[in-house]
């Protein structure tokens, strides 16, 4: 097997570790250079995140209460709402600990979140508090968990109970015979849980779960995992799995950041090394993925919702120092 620095046209990390993203920065000194969490370096770049950039431009349109734009259109503003700033400022790597970034957690909790079934919905219930049981969707689901453990609420008991939504209720179905009956697959027959699964919901579910760590995941997590993944590594990453000379949607090998409930190529390679696969059916993922470099050992940003964000997240047709950090990670993951 080839090394990394025979996969790579050139070293970016001085790139990466320029001031001007303390987020990718931090990133690379954790993720590249594999940094200890006690290193100080690593410790005031994290503190930076939160003084200059994206995080505190974000933050500046806030509103008072925690909320982004109408409270009630957390979800449905897109992607200036609060769920997406939730998901973006834990992309970025805010601190949890952050008074104003609680107080996003907590709106959405309370106005998001199923108090029947505790996954995430995209309105707010008009008779009861929280989230309208009729209106939870995978994706959304499987964002906000991820954001939450990112944003320091794993063991919080609310996130626990929608970790088990997930185990109890993703499907990664490939073309079963018949629909599933029920809740909440009869509601979402035509879009998430038909004859076959939302690739978007399945791939957000796993990017969830593969940030618990190892020794705290259940048997119900490690089985929905290995569903998962098996799930995807049948389509190859990116393909149709019933014809593997087809590609399923040609914007997933159009890299970009953040993706929002979208994905691609670059964020499905990203979970399934986090989580220690090196399967043959990668391959022609990854072959993509180290084609797109540059002479300098950068990857471009080829896909962006810029105009629709809070704030705008590097340019279109620019190199990119987060498509190239994403990059990083997954052949460091794979080749190192």
């Amino acid at each position: 097997m080839n090394n990394l620095k025979s996969i790579l046209k050139a070293d970016p990390t001085d790139w990466l570790l320029e001031d001007d993203n303390p987020s990718v920065k931090y990133y690379t000194l954790r993720d590249i250079l594999e940094k200890d969490k006690d290193n100080t370096k690593l410790q005031e770049t994290k503190l930076e995140i939160m003084k200059t950039g994206l995080v505190p431009a974000i933050l500046a349109k806030q509103k008072e209460e925690g909320y982004w734009e109408l409270p009630e259109n957390f979800y449905t503003a897109k992607y200036k709402g609060t769920v997406w700033q939730l998901l973006i400022l834990a992309e970025l790597g805010a601190d949890s600990t952050d008074a104003n970034i609680k107080k996003a957690c907590e709106f959405i909790l309370n106005n998001s979140q199923d108090p029947e079934s505790y996954g995430f919905a995209y309105s707010i219930s008009v008779k009861k508090s929280g989230g309208r049981h009729s209106e939870v969707i995978p994706c959304l689901t499987g964002n906000m968990v991820w954001s939450f453990i990112q944003l320091g609420y794993l063991d919080d008991l609310r996130i626990q109970r929608a970790i088990k939504w997930i185990t109890d209720y993703q499907r990664f179905d490939d073309g079963i015979q018949e629909s599933l009956k029920g809740w909440p697959y009869d509601r979402l027959k035509a879009a998430c849980f038909g004859k076959h699964t939302c690739h978007l919901g399945a791939v957000k579910a796993l990017k969830a779960l593969s940030e618990i760590p190892e020794n705290q995941r259940s048997d119900d997590i490690k089985n929905t995992i290995g569903k998962g993944a098996e799930y995807i590594l049948k389509h190859h990453i990116y393909k149709k799995s019933h014809d593997l000379n087809l590609v399923a949607k040609p914007g997933w090998l159009k890299f970009g950041f953040p993706l929002m409930y979208q994905t691609d190529a670059l964020e499905i390679l990203g979970i399934l090394t986090r989580l220690g696969y090196k399967d043959e059916r990668m391959q022609d993922a990854i072959d993509v993925l180290i084609s797109r470099q540059d002479n300098q050992g950068r990857w471009n940003m080829e896909n962006t919702f810029n105009g629709r964000f809070q704030v705008n997240i590097e340019q279109k047709g620019k190199s990119s120092k987060w498509i190239t950090l994403n990059a990083f990670r997954v052949l460091k993951k794979l080749y190192a």
